[in-house]
C-alpha cells in the first residue's frame, strides 16, 4: 500500500469505489508551498506562499498504476511531496502532477466539479471558493 495525496476530482472516494479501487486510511490534508493550477485538468505547482487541499488515501500499487495508466491521466507523473493531515502529522506520501508545460486551455465543467468533490470531503469553504475563481 502506498499513501497518495490527491488534489483533483480523484479526492472523492466514492469515484474511486464505483470505479473498482479500494481506498483506505482516508484523511484530510495539505501541501504547503504547492499552489492549485487547473486548465483543461488540475496540477499542482510549487509556490512558497500557497497551500493545497486534498485528501490523503492508501491504495496498492497495483490500483495506482491502473489510475495513472487510463487516458487523460496518462500524463500525470509521480513525485513525493511531504503534506500535513488534519491531526497536525506530517509525512511523505505521492502525489501525481501533470507538468505545466503540458497544462492547457481551461474547463469550467471540470473546476465546478472540483468544487463540489472538494465540498463533499470536507475541504475548508475558503479552498472551496478558491477553486470556483477558475470557473470562467
Amino acid at each position: 500500500m502506498s499513501s497518495v495525496f490527491f488534489y483533483g476530482l480523484f479526492m472523492d472516494k466514492d469515484l474511486l469505489i464505483k470505479k473498482g479501487f479500494h481506498p483506505s486510511n482516508i484523511k484530510l490534508a495539505f501541501a504547503m508551498g504547492y499552489g492549485l493550477r487547473i486548465g483543461e485538468k488540475a496540477t499542482l505547482v510549487k509556490s512558497e506562499s500557497e497551500r493545497s487541499y486534498g485528501i490523503v488515501m492508501d491504495l496498492n500499487e497495483d490500483e495506482i498504476e491502473r489510475l495513472y495508466s487510463a487516458p487523460g491521466v496518462s500524463d500525470y507523473v509521480s513525485e513525493q511531496i511531504e503534506v500535513t493531515d488534519d491531526t497536525g502529522n506530517t509525512y511523505k506520501v505521492q502525489c501525481y502532477n501533470l507538468p505545466i508545460s503540458k497544462l492547457a486551455g481551461s474547463n469550467r465543467e471540470y473546476a465546478e466539479s472540483l468544487s463540489v468533490a472538494a465540498q463533499k470531503m470536507g475541504l475548508p469553504k475558503i479552498y472551496v471558493e478558491q477553486i470556483l475563481t477558475w470557473v470562467k
